[in-house]
C-alpha cells in the first residue's frame, strides 16, 4: 500500500516538501491519543527477546533512527510510535542557521538512495534545548543529540562552537553525538584528523561532565564511510584512549565511483551526501574494522544502507549494538522499523546466539580467529 502511495503522491513531489508533508502527518498522528496507541499498537509491537542495553540505556529493542529526518527535536514521540527504539535528533548547531539554498535533496529511486546537501538547517542548540525541556513524553524513548559545527564559525574555533551546544543540551540528551562527518560544512570533515578531533572531544566531554552532574552523558563520534583504513585505526583507538562511549560508523559518502548506480547520471553528479542502499558495503567495511579493533570496550552503531531485517542482522554480526535508519524509511514507510524488529526476532531465534548481545559481533570475532 506505502510503495504504492509512494510512487503516485510522494514520488512526485519535490522530496523536501515531501519530507515536511510526512513529518506534519507524523506529529497530528502522535499528537491524537487514540489514533497514536493504535498506531503503537500495530506498528511498535515489542519483541522481549530484543530488548537491549548499551551505553548504560535500556531500549526496547536496537533499531533506531538516524540523525537528519527529526533536526529540532519535533516528532520524537512520533516516531517511536513508529516504532524506532530510540530517536536521534540534529544534527543541532549552536546557532540557528537555514541551510544551503534549495534544491538540496534528491532522491536515486533506482538506487533506493538519497543525495542532500541539506547544510544542517536547524533552530540552534538554545531552541532545541528549551524544546526539550518542555517536552511532555508520551512514549518512553531513548533521545540522542547530534551536534555539529555552525557554518559561519570559523575551523579554528570550532571547539568553542561545539561547546556551546553541550552546555546547553547535554542535560537533555540520554546520549550526545559529535558529527565530524557531513560533506556539507565546509571544513567539518578535517575535525576527523585525531590531532583536531582530540582536543574537540576532550572539550564536550569535559562540558557534558560541568553541565550534568547528576549521571554520565554518554558520548559518541560519528565518522564518514570515505576514511582511509588507517584513519578509521586512529579514530578507534582515539576512542580507547578517550573513554569515549561509542562510535556511530557512518554517515553520508562524497563517493560515486564503484557503487554501481543506476540512476541518471544528472542526478548522481549532484554535489552532497549520498545515503541508502549504495553505502551499505562500505559502511559494514567500516564497522568490522572497527570492531576488530576495539572489541567490546565501546559501543559501535551501525548506520548506513541499513534496508531490512537482514541488514540490520548483518551489522549486529559485525558489530553493532545499535543499528540506525532513515534513508530507507523513505522508501519502506511506516511499517519499516515494525518489519526490521520481526525479520530480528527471526533471525536471532534461528541463530546459535541465545540473546542478541550475545550475537554482537560473532561473525567478526569467527574471521580473526579462523
Amino acid at each position: 500500500m506505502y510503495k504504492l502511495f509512494f510512487n503516485l503522491i510522494f514520488r512526485r513531489m519535490d522530496p523536501e516538501k515531501a519530507h515536511h508533508l510526512a513529518f506534519r502527518w507524523i506529529r497530528l498522528a502522535a499528537r491524537l491519543p487514540v489514533l497514536r496507541t493504535l498506531a503503537a499498537a500495530v506498528l511498535a509491537p515489542r519483541h522481549e527477546e530484543l530488548r537491549t542495553e548499551a551505553l548504560g540505556l535500556r531500549m526496547h529493542g536496537p533499531f533506531g533512527l538516524a540523525a537528519g529526518f527529526d533536526k529540532n527535536a519535533a516528532a520524537i514521540d512520533g516516531m517511536s510510535m513508529l516504532g524506532f527504539d530510540h530517536v536521534e535528533i540534529g544534527t543541532v548547531t549552536a546557532q540557528p542557521q537555514p541551510g544551503n539554498p534549495r534544491t538540496r535533496l534528491f532522491r536515486l529511486v533506482p538506487d533506493r538512495a538519497l543525495i542532500n546537501r541539506m547544510g544542517f538547517n536547524n533552530d540552534g542548540s538554545a531552541a532545541v534545548a528549551a524544546r526539550l525541556a518542555a517536552r511532555r513524553e508520551v512514549f518512553r524513548t531513548v533521545v540522542g543529540v547530534n551536534i555539529g559545527k555552525t557554518k559561519a564559525v570559523p575551523e579554528e574555533e570550532a571547539v568553542a562552537d561545539y561547546v556551546t551546544s553541550t552546555e546547553r543540551l547535554a542535560a537533555h540528551a540520554d546520549y550526545l553525538v559529535v558529527n565530524v562527518s557531513s560533506p556539507n560544512t565546509p571544513g567539518l570533515r578535517n575535525l576527523q584528523a585525531t590531532q583536531a578531533l582530540r582536543p574537540l572531544l576532550r572539550a564536550v566531554r569535559e562540558a557534558a561532565d560541568r553541565t550534568v552532574t547528576g549521571r554520565r552523558v554518554p558520548l559518541l563520534v560519528k565518522i564518514a564511510p570515505d576514511l582511509a583504513d588507517a584513519d578509521v585505526d586512529a579514530v578507534a583507538d582515539l576512542a580507547v584512549e578517550l573513554g569515549l562511549d561509542g562510535i556511530i560508523a557512518t554517515n553520508t559518502t562524497v563517493a560515486r565511483d564503484g557503487l554501481g548506480l543506476r540512476s541518471d547520471p544528472e542526478l548522481v553528479g549532484e554535489t552532497g551526501g549520498l545515503s541508502g542502499a549504495p553505502v551499505k558495503e562500505r559502511s559494514l567495511e567500516v564497522l568490522r574494522r572497527l570492531y576488530a579493533r576495539v572489541g567490546d570496550r565501546i559501543t559501535l552503531v551501525g548506520v548506513g544502507g541499513i534496508e531490512n531485517a537482514e541488514d540490520a542482522w548483518r551489522r549486529i554480526l559485525a558489530g553493532a549494538t545499535l543499528v540506525q535508519g532513515y534513508s530507507a524509511f523513505v522508501y519502506e514507510g511506516p511499517f519499516y522499523a515494525r518489519s526490521v524488529h520481526k525479520g530480528l526476532a527471526a533471525r536471532l531465534a534461528a541463530s546459535p546466539h541465545a540473546t542478541l548481545a550475545e550475537a554482537v559481533g560473532a561473525e567478526t570475532r569467527k574471521a580473526a580467529t579462523a
